[in-house]
């Protein structure tokens, strides 16, 4: 092709000079925030929490409220948190229907919340519906100034689609893909983490005892973030959350558009009044005022169900790297020379792995018996991979001692380099303390007889290029680490000192 013809690429860019102290360096600004937190909201003082969210411009306003969700998860305080912002927020004028609409920091931060800890739940409750979509790929329009006339019936008796027709056909569509949605979300309240159901709890209390007269506020200031912010976003981009590998083609984006934009409208508890903006969404009107019924009993049962003593108590514990899963998904294993576990059962397979504070397991299935585990102790590097050795991008090469004392090399693909480096900067954060980790490693592969980045013949021999120990995409799906959120949060306030004055 003639040069230039592929069109352009913009980028931004952002360079970051700091200055990273040691961590015990900002354990007083950590000390004064959780503080604040635990003491609550006192009237008449000034809060740190309050100036950071009046003095931090939009631009900035979402990494903030992530690293603030990740200290927080990290001190098990991040429920507390939480319930000072929404105390903070309603504290301020506001009307009950229209409230945390705006990009403030309660907003961000809850935003931010479920973001962090309500992945495996999201993909819980929307995966199935979204596959669904994908698979079927069917025609859906409800507006007439974009319905599509085309031709229907078999050879010889071709017929044109009627306008009406077409809407129907798609109104049945919708329907269809929202009541099947809207089960899923309503019979998942058991399945909701105890952490996410306690901070709706908090928020559902705190507005009803705000606006006593306005008893249907509370149940829209959940939907406000459930709904608005987290499902029907996940909804409409659904390789944004990890729903998928690729982004929609325009035939199943405007499906998912459409039903994104109905659950946006059961999310604001009152169909009828977004019909008036749109109202060639008065078709789907039964099916959204019903659902906003099942959505108001959900919310009641959400909001309502106790957790048992022991997850009570959990909540204020510190989320380190825990049994909890830090990282899953599918990956292709690599069929090469090495005898390990895991080589031995899946060569050539994908398998689910699951990266927990304990171990990296893998297994056919989420919900199958695992095939197999290595000790995150075990875990000696986890690096990239030369793309001419696989043909691909994306493959990481996980170093580990396997359980006869040789040292073994899983090579595994990802899906996307996005996914690649989430991969490696949760493998590499957990096994951050292991005393075995190695200084150097080969990016290619041992074949033949020698390695193909560097062409030495010593299949055990010292690595040519040196490991990396962190990868970071600053942004919620980066593992925990409460060290560098307060490192970024100094940095940030560092940069208002003027302003705080």
């Amino acid at each position: 092709r003639r040069r230039g013809s592929l069109g352009s690429l913009q980028l931004q860019v952002k360079l970051r000079d700091e200055t990273v102290l040691p961590s015990h360096c900002y354990q007083p600004l950590v000390q004064l925030l959780c503080q604040e937190v635990k003491s609550g909201c006192q009237d008449g003082q000034v809060h740190l929490v309050t100036l950071l969210d009046e003095t931090t411009t939009a631009e900035c306003r979402q990494e903030v409220a992530i690293n603030l969700v990740k200290l927080f998860l990290g001190q098990g305080l991040v429920k507390e948190f939480l319930d000072l912002l929404f105390e903070l927020e309603l504290a301020k004028p506001c009307e009950p229907n229209t409230l945390f609409r705006s990009n403030s920091l309660a907003s961000k931060s809850m935003e931010s919340f479920l973001k962090v800890t309500g992945m495996p739940y999201l993909h819980f409750v929307l995966g199935p519906t979204i596959a669904r979509v994908f698979e079927e790929r069917k025609y859906v329009e409800l507006d007439p100034g974009k319905v599509e006339i085309k031709d229907v019936g078999c050879s010889g008796l071709h017929r044109v689609q009627t306008e009406g027709e077409v809407i129907e056909q798609g109104r049945q569509h919708l329907q269809s893909y929202l009541g099947e949605l809207l089960d899923a979300i309503v019979r998942s309240a058991p399945a909701c983490p105890p952490l996410i159901r306690a901070a709706f709890r908090q928020l559902f209390q705190r507005v009803g005892e705000r606006f006593p007269q306005h008893q249907h506020a509370k149940f829209v200031a959940v939907t406000s973030f459930l709904c608005l912010r987290f499902f029907s976003p996940a909804v409409m981009t659904p390789k944004l959350f990890q729903l998928r590998d690729a982004h929609a083609d325009a035939r199943t984006s405007r499906t998912l558009l459409l039903l994104a934009k109905a659950i946006q409208l059961v999310g604001n508890m009152e169909p009828a009044a977004g019909r008036a903006k749109e109202t060639w969404l008065s078709p789907l009107l039964p099916a959204l005022q019903q659902g906003t019924a099942r959505m108001r009993d959900f919310i009641t049962r959400l909001v309502g169900t106790e957790e048992d003593k022991g997850q009570e108590e959990g909540e204020g514990r510190p989320l380190g790297p825990p049994p909890a899963v830090v990282k899953e998904g599918l990956l292709l294993v690599h069929k090469t020379r090495g005898k390990g576990p895991l080589l031995a059962a899946a060569a050539g397979k994908k398998l689910h792995f699951c990266l927990t504070g304990e171990s990296l397991s893998f297994g056919k299935s989420p919900s199958a018996e695992r095939l197999g585990a290595i000790a995150l102790g075990d875990i000696l590097a986890a690096e990239k991979v030369e793309e001419k050795s696989f043909g691909s991008s994306h493959v990481m090469q996980v170093v580990y001692m396997a359980s006869g004392g040789q040292q073994e090399t899983a090579y595994l693909q990802c899906k996307c380099v996005n996914e690649l480096n989430q991969w490696l900067s949760a493998l590499r954060k957990v096994c951050g303390n292991n005393p075995r980790v190695l200084r150097s490693y080969h990016p290619g592969v041992f074949r033949g007889d020698k390695w193909s980045c560097c062409h030495q013949r010593d299949r055990t021999g010292l690595g040519c290029d040196r490991t990396r120990h962190g990868v970071t995409l600053q942004d919620w799906s980066d593992p925990l680490d409460p060290a560098v959120e307060a490192q970024r949060l100094f940095q940030h306030l560092q940069g208002l000192r003027g302003t705080l004055r």
